[in-house]
């Protein structure tokens, strides 16, 4: 068979062919592997192929088909994960030197899910390192190019994760999400994107940068993908006290494109300071949604302007806790040429660390120390909840909310490198939805003059992703007829 790039293919045609014995499973993923083996030196998307586990899956696929038995939602489907996620016996290096070397013992809970629904794990993406980043430049293994057009980036963290399935070297991906980092990355790549809500999918796994924030959740080339996806790795999980026991609803039952009545509200804080492009692609999108039957009334979220600080305060904080733990005594690195055990702890961190991961541990620990805690980590606590009350108050009066995904389009590698702050001004309408928990997603609505891809943002109350999908779905189709 000749099978050319992924992006020719969907969950449902996947699993189709395989039933209609088009093809086999092994063949299938033998040729995907081929393709992303051979692509992958354009963007350097994957760091890690796991040829001989994506292999024995597709066999396992063929067995059951075999014998008559039901394969699995996934089966077949070339999956790539993000490399802070964890993966037994495959090489999870969270994009940095620390743990270039680590070889995880378990699988993290949505990839047991992923490989007990049929999909098959071409291996590991590329990623800022820790998650920390906007543009998939701060990983220890060089950046990541954005296949849309190679001399940009292509977002981050899950710079990766977006440009495997927008380059068409994975159908699905997975990718985690703290305060946009997937999200982000979809939109620059022109894929969709879906952070769910905090507690849908199970953390066991995911390596932790900010505990409060962190979510797992699928990239892919529609939709519907994205659902299939979510509906296999959500679900309460034992392994994760903060997963939720709320029952997971099927995801594409309601996909029919009808949004008559549906309110959608446009906040006024997320379209000040839009790049006039992305401002016209987005407003668009909304003439679009509104022929669709919907009312979009304009809404104010006010805390909105204090949510960068405020989120810079808490994932930092977070993020200094959590990385204490990469000090060269278990499975890192270990600096060689540390004398006593204070040389070896100092040492390891300096090398290992990359310069955005030493710049948030650095934040994180002024914030936490005494006499500073009250003044910034608990006032930052206070402000996170008058953020999710501005979310609370807006869903009383809509049924959804609607906002650019970035201020601007993908821009060029290198160009914001010595300028964090610019950089984190690139989350600014993302991270709001994080800091509330609420479920929000990226769907591609259009490209400006150069070519580079716009996102919508989409932005539901707790728990609803149900009709988060319905939106993106009905503008979808609407927008490709």
């Amino acid at each position: 068979m000749s099978l050319g790039p992924l992006e020719q293919h969907s969950i449902d045609t996947i699993r189709a062919g395989l039933l209609g014995k088009k093809f086999s499973a092994e063949e299938f993923v033998g040729e995907a592997l081929a393709y992303a083996e051979a692509e992958n030196p354009k963007t350097n998307a994957y760091l890690t192929f796991a040829p001989e586990r994506a292999l024995n899956a597709a066999r396992a696929v063929d067995a059951k088909i075999a014998k008559g038995e039901d394969p699995g939602p996934l089966a077949g489907v070339p999956i790539a994960v993000k490399d802070v996620i964890v993966t037994r016996g495959l090489r999870t290096t969270c994009g940095s030197k620390l743990l270039a070397n680590y070889v995880p013992p378990y699988d993290a809970t949505a990839v047991i899910r992923l490989e007990q629904a049929g999909g098959v794990i071409l291996g590991k993406t590329n990623c800022d390192e820790f998650a920390m980043g906007s543009s998939n430049e701060n990983s220890a293994f060089g950046p990541v190019r954005n296949p849309v057009a190679l001399d940009r980036v292509p977002g981050g963290s899950s710079g990766g994760s977006a440009a495997v399935v927008a380059q068409g070297t994975a159908v699905v991906s997975l990718g985690s999400d703290t305060g946009g980092s997937i999200r982000q990355p979809a939109a620059f790549c022109g894929v969709t994107g879906v952070t769910p809500t905090y507690g849908r999918v199970s953390r066991y796994g995911l390596t932790a940068f900010a505990s409060s924030l962190d979510h797992i959740g699928p990239l892919a080339r529609t939709t519907r993908d994205a659902a299939r996806l979510l509906q296999v790795i959500a679900g309460r999980d034992e392994m994760d006290a903060t997963s939720a026991f709320a029952p997971v609803p099927d995801y594409t039952a309601e996909l029919d494109g009808n949004l008559r009545g549906i309110k959608i509200g446009l906040p006024r804080e997320y379209f000040e300071g839009l790049a006039s492009e992305t401002g016209d692609h987005v407003l668009t999108a909304v003439d679009v949604l509104r022929k669709l039957g919907c009312e979009t009334p304009e809404i104010q979220l006010p805390h909105t302007p204090y949510a960068v600080a405020c989120y810079y305060i808490i994932a930092t904080a977070e993020a200094s806790a959590n990385l204490a733990r990469y000090d060269g005594v278990r499975y890192t690195m270990r600096a060689s040429s540390a004398g006593t055990l204070s040389d070896m702890y100092r040492l390891t961190r300096e090398e290992g660390f990359g310069a955005e991961c030493k710049r948030r541990i650095m934040l994180g620990t002024y914030v936490l120390s005494a006499g500073y805690y009250d003044a910034y980590y608990l006032k930052a606590q206070k402000v996170r909840t008058l953020v999710a009350r501005d979310f609370a108050n807006a869903f009383e009066q809509v049924d959804a909310i609607v906002a650019p995904v970035s201020p601007f389009p993908a821009f060029k590698l290198g160009e914001m490198v010595d300028d964090p702050i610019s950089m984190y001004l690139s989350d600014i309408y993302t991270i709001t939805g994080d800091l509330a928990g609420i479920p929000c997603m990226s769907v591609s609505c259009g490209l400006t003059r150069e070519g580079l891809p716009v996102g919508l943002q989409i932005l539901t109350r707790h728990f609803n992703e149900t009709l988060m999908f319905r939106v993106a779905d009905a503008y979808e189709k609407a927008s490709t007829q």
